[in-house]
Order: structure tokens, then sequence, then C-alpha cells
């Protein structure tokens, strides 16, 4: 199964995925001046797609972006587009579900392209269960670059935006260091802050420490976990953490879309806890598993070779 396949939203039509041309001198191209969001499929049911539209929406607002759409509609269009799409995938396997709204084009461009208003774009692609699968298995292995997560001053990291080059830089520092691990970028103050499409939790005496809101994006699934371990009856607090703070942690994982939750073998080299995944994690992940009644840990680990 290939992109040619696959079927995507583009500008109010479902069209296969090779038609989906976006002018070179669109906004976000140019300029990375777009928004996107992404959830996952659960066996091939969607996860939270609400709450991940409404994020979607609020980053709009934010760069003052029009979709043209309805959060409604999107919503809609959302489950059109990975209907089309299931049928393409084997039923163990799962899909990223991402949709991506850019300025669209300047006016000047448009004597070239008759496009008015927003470039649209709603598509999915499987989610890399055999790439993550040893993750499960040995854990995170957690750099932090020399470069700083750009301050909420200068740009709010609440916003999902296309413009990932503050992430990436930091991503290819730590891919030259070791090309398996993982980036988390401290913020100017060196307290931690995220990498990227991941966030990051200590847990020290079963109290879960993670870096304010106002600091990072707030992950769905970071959310999730933060509810999960209220109703287990632990402690979660948001707070600024530091490298400190990390090597003396009982236990570490990280939050993403695609993994959810999964365990930190070692920080900077510095081993944490005594083994994976740490108590507070495997209940954590336990309870995740439950909430969304599927096993994405057992999905991944079958694709170990």
């Amino acid at each position: 199964m290939g992109a040619v396949d696959r079927i995507a939203y583009f500008n109010g039509r479902f069209v296969p995925e090779r038609e989906v041309l976006v002018p070179f001198r669109d906004r976000g191209f140019k300029y990375g001046d777009a928004v996107f969001d992404t959830t996952r499929t659960f066996g091939h049911r969607v996860f939270k797609l609400q709450e991940h539209v409404e994020r979607l929406y609020r980053s709009m607002r934010y760069l003052r972006i029009d979709p043209g759409l309805s959060q409604s509609k999107m919503i809609e269009v959302t489950e059109e587009v990975l209907r089309q799409n299931l049928p393409l995938i084997a039923p163990d396997d799962d899909y990223w579900v991402t949709q991506r709204v850019s300025r669209g084009l300047d006016p000047s461009a448009r004597e070239v392209w008759a496009q008015e208003g927003a470039t649209v774009i709603v598509e999915c692609i499987p989610l890399p269960l055999k790439e993550r699968a040893s993750l499960y298995r040995d854990g995170i292995r957690i750099l932090t670059p020399s470069v700083r997560r750009t301050p909420p001053e200068s740009l709010s990291p609440r916003v999902k935006t296309h413009n990932y080059l503050n992430l990436i830089a930091g991503g290819l520092e730590v891919s030259a260091q070791d090309p398996g691990a993982w980036a988390v970028l401290l913020d100017r103050d060196g307290n931690l802050g995220e990498g990227l499409g991941s966030n990051i939790f200590l847990v020290q005496d079963r109290t879960l420490l993670t870096p304010r809101e106002q600091t990072v994006l707030s992950g769905i699934s970071r959310e999730t976990v933060i509810d999960l371990a209220r109703e287990a009856g632990l402690t979660v607090v948001e707070k600024d953490i530091d490298l400190y703070d990390a090597y003396n942690a009982d236990e570490c994982f990280l939050t993403s879309t695609s993994l959810c939750i999964c365990p930190v073998a070692s920080v900077n080299g510095s081993r944490i806890g005594d083994g994976l995944p740490g108590p507070v994690t495997r209940q954590l992940t336990e309870a995740y598993v439950r909430f969304v009644d599927f096993d994405f840990v057992a999905q991944y680990l079958k694709r170990l070779p």
C-alpha cells in the first residue's frame, strides 16, 4: 500500500494524495505560516478528534488564520478521510490523522494560482510501529542539545505551527551524537522543555512533575496522562524542572500522539530508575490502555524482529 492509494481532503475535494499539489508560493511553504494538528487511531478508532480539532482552531485564532470551515465541518471531513483510507491498512495497523491549514497565497501569487483563502489539507499516514517498537523494550534515550526552546515571549509554544525549525535544529544536533536518541530542548533558563511532538514527565516519590503549560505545547496525550494520574490518586505538579530533577528522578517517560506513553531509559547518559517501565509508568500505561480499550504497547512490541 502506498501514498498513491490514499485519499486526502484538499481545498474542498477528496482526491488521491498525488493530486494534493500546493503552490510553491503558499505561505505555509514560504514561511511556515501554517498550523496543524494530529491524532491517531486505536484499532481504527480515532482518538479525541474533538479535542484535537479544538486545539487546531486555538492555534488558528492565535495566528489569525481563517480556514473557511467550521469545527464541526473539519471533524466531518476528517472522519470521511479516515473512512476512505481505513480499508488500505491491516486490522492491526493504525494511522496518524492530520489537519493542515496554511494562510494560503499572497495576492501577487494569485495571478498564477486562482486560489482564495486558506489552504486546507486533511490526510493520514500509517504509524511507524516497526520503527519505534524497540522504544517500549529498551526505553527512550534523551539528550538535551545546546539549542534552546523558543521562549514564550518570542512565539507561544502552545501553538502547533508548521515552523518546527527550532525543534528540528535540536533534533539534528542530538542525532549527530546518537542517531537513536530523542531530543528534549531546555528553555533559556535551563529547565526541561519539550521534544518534537513529545512532552516529558518525571516521577519523584510517586509525584508526577512536568513543565508548565505556558512553556510547552500541551499535548492531548499529556493531558490524558494527567487526567488518568489524578483519577488514580497521584499528585501532578506543573512546574519548572531542570536536569538536576531529571538525574534524580525515580522514573521518566514521554507522552506523544503515536507512543501515548513510553518509558525513558536515560537522560544525557544518566540512567533513570532501576527498571523499565517503572511502577508509576506501568500503572499509567495500563490505565491508558484501559482508557482507549486498546493495547498499544503490544501493538508496538509485536513488530520487534
